[in-house]
């Protein structure tokens, strides 16, 4: 019996067999895939039957019937035996005045380097092989900034003495967050307490010299009021003392120049933006087209990250005060549209500056939608903030890491890949939402294109549709640029859930 059944154990393992005919191969997909049953098999046609009728109808109206020359409307006109679909010719007329508005012919030069330069470093940050990542995101989000705002608009800026006070307040407060990441100990330094009380009063009085009238006098060629200048010695006061202990508490020997960026950078704000650099002036209310929609997306983006990462970490602070006016910050901005501050950064913040002070159109729009995207960025991020382990949270208390080094080194990296899915689609609704400013007079992209209806050389029938389709392939090419990226990010960092 023991020989019999031996005989028919394979002693080698078997080839596999090759999968049922009716499934391998092209044709065994298709058939498994959108033929399987009847249902299946009628539901495929029917979704060939509508896909082919599209994409037929959308080719025969953007290129078969479509008109690619002309000089005017004529061109677009149907006449007796002519069908014409879409009028590409008045995007091409129209092209320039789509990309920067009305920006003098003779100055544009100043805008398509503003966009190279962009282009360029955003491309050294986005690719991971690229060298120098944090030169470039220095040169990105500090430099450029400045050096676009100065091409743009020309410079030549005038600064009063309470916004310059207020520049060096927040450079001491940058001082403060560099020397509390740089030293675990300087934190109970009678100096840094004595530096952080100068920053607060320097801060408030900057700000209430404003409002407030006193004697003035001159400092640095710059006008400043008896408040404005205390303010301003108060905060170069409390980066010095700062410095100094940061210096005498830290842990390992640093760099005393790596304590001074911030106070270089405040006096680099102040230099470049009020110096003459023989660029004529152009006022933003010529600018236009995709220009203003670059403007105001980038501008709302860079801030509203940071703010809402400030936001997020005071709505989950210890301190009652600060938890409160975080909550209450959000819960305001998030409850009212973005329409609503369009139009109250339009008519109402000007009441609330001081007399005499006034901003443009462009700039109260920037600060509005800055304000309105950091709040729903900050419940993104308060959502990656929660995801957190608490052992990760204990693992840094046990480690004795400062608050800030221990949301800088271990806990806001990881909320914050956690969460990048979520501050993306913030980005895309951001970037969209743009197109409401036309709303109070802007001409973004959309405005422009809209307005281009209008044009007595260009009003056909096919106008309007050629312009908004147009308009909706330039918002969706950087949407979707944004959404491919961000799944780019996120397979690299490898944070899907894998089982």
């Amino acid at each position: 019996m023991q020989d019999q059944v031996s005989s028919f154990v394979s002693r080698s393992q078997l080839p596999p067999l090759p999968p049922p005919g009716d499934t391998s191969g092209f044709a065994g997909r298709v058939r498994t895939h959108l033929f399987a049953t009847p249902f299946d098999a009628i539901l495929t046609a029917l979704s060939l039957t509508a896909i082919v009728y599209v994409v037929w109808s959308l080719l025969q109206w953007g290129v078969f019937d479509a008109v690619f020359v002309g000089s005017d409307r004529t061109a677009c006109i149907p006449a007796e035996g002519r069908e014409v679909g879409a009028c590409w010719a008045f995007i091409g007329a129209k092209f320039q005045q789509f990309l920067f508005g009305l920006y003098p012919l003779d100055q544009r030069w100043r805008v398509e380097l503003v966009f190279f330069a962009l282009v360029a470093l955003v491309a050294a940050i986005a690719i991971p092989r690229v060298p120098y990542k944090r030169l470039n995101a220095i040169l990105l989000f500090l430099v450029f900034p400045l050096v676009a705002l100065v091409l743009l608009t020309g410079g030549r800026f005038v600064l009063s003495g309470s916004m310059i006070a207020l520049v060096f307040g927040l450079g001491a407060l940058a001082t403060l967050l560099v020397g509390s990441a740089r030293s675990s100990r300087v934190g109970g330094d009678i100096l840094m307490t004595i530096a952080r009380w100068l920053t607060a009063v320097a801060i408030i009085v900057a700000i209430a010299s404003a409002y407030v009238t006193s004697d003035r006098v001159m400092l640095f060629r710059f006008p400043f009021t008896v408040l404005s200048a205390a303010a301003l010695i108060a905060a170069l006061a409390a980066i010095a003392l700062a410095v100094v202990a940061t210096l005498r508490t830290a842990d390992d020997r640093i760099n005393p120049l790596s304590l001074l960026y911030p106070l270089l950078a405040a006096f680099a704000f102040v230099f470049v933006l009020t110096s003459n650099f023989g660029l004529p002036d152009v006022p933003t209310n010529l600018w236009g087209g995709l220009l203003i929609t670059l403007t105001v997306a980038l501008t709302g983006i860079t801030a509203s990250l940071p703010l809402g990462i400030v936001l997020a970490l005071g709505r989950q602070s210890q301190m009652p005060a600060v938890r409160l006016l975080s909550v209450v910050f959000i819960e305001f901005w998030r409850g009212v549209p973005l329409i609503t501050v369009l139009f109250m950064a339009n008519f109402m913040l000007p009441l609330l500056l001081p007399s005499g002070v006034s901003f443009n159109q462009l700039l109260r729009v920037l600060v509005g939608v800055s304000l309105f995207s950091a709040a729903y960025m900050a419940e993104v991020i308060r959502g990656g903030l929660q995801a957190i382990p608490k052992g990760q949270y204990e693992g840094a208390d046990a480690m004795a890491l400062t608050y800030w080094q221990k949301m800088r080194m271990i806990i806001l990296p990881q909320a914050l890949t956690l969460v990048i899915p979520g501050i993306v689609n913030t980005f895309i609704g951001l970037f969209k939402d743009t197109s409401l400013v036309s709303i109070i007079g802007l001409a973004d992209l959309l405005g422009t294109v809209r307005r281009g209806f209008s044009d007595p050389q260009w009003i056909t029938p096919a106008t309007p549709a050629t312009g908004l389709v147009f308009a909706a392939f330039v918002f969706w090419a950087f949407c979707f640029g944004m959404s491919r990226y961000s799944v780019f990010m996120e397979r690299r960092l490898s944070k899907g859930h894998k089982h």
